[in-house]
């Protein structure tokens, strides 16, 4: 049985703390040790929340790196990589978006919770409104069998679960 390929990534929005590392940093250097591991720089999610002012994006996606290096990720047993350099991505985000229903958008709780308690950034764009499908994109593109992720963003993983059929549609199968 080959192993099974894992998918996570961190947007570029901030420097990198304490709370990264207990939530998922520790968990991602023990998973590449037995999984095909897929780890990257989620640049696109980043402008759904910060599209005002991506002067810092560059800068933070780099320092991701060093520091993810620097706390043991290997590059020699992981895939590192950034979101935006994955053409495919932006293709079949675009093909999602013309089968998902915006219903199921909708039905993101973690959308209404961040839109009311984030105040200091504007997030009425599209992009923010359809974060749960880009991830199920990222899933899709890079075939992962597990996403490991935070309690907040487990009901995005419904969008990917449900859209499989939407998959099937999309290929002609």
């Amino acid at each position: 049985m080959s192993e099974k390929r894992i998918l996570t990534g961190y947007r570029p929005t901030g420097k990198l703390h304490l709370g990264h590392w207990f939530g998922n940093l520790q968990n991602m250097l023990e998973l590449q040790k037995d999984h095909e591991a897929f780890y990257f720089i989620a640049d696109w999610h980043a402008l759904t929340s910060d599209w005002a002012d991506t002067s810092n994006i560059r800068r933070f996606t780099e320092e991701m790196v060093l520091d993810w290096c620097a706390a043991g990720m290997d590059p020699n047993k992981s895939i590192i990589y950034r979101q935006s350099d994955i053409p495919e991505v932006a293709e079949l985000n675009l093909y999602f978006s013309m089968v998902t229903p915006m219903s199921w958008l909708e039905r993101v709780p973690t959308y209404k919770e961040q839109k009311a308690n984030i105040t200091d950034k504007d997030l009425g764009n599209v992009g923010f409104f359809m974060y749960p499908m880009l991830m199920a994109v990222d899933i899709a593109v890079m075939r992962a069998d597990l996403v490991p992720v935070g309690e907040d963003q487990l009901p995005h993983l419904e969008i990917p679960r449900d859209g499989a059929p939407l998959q099937q549609r999309l290929s002609g199968g």
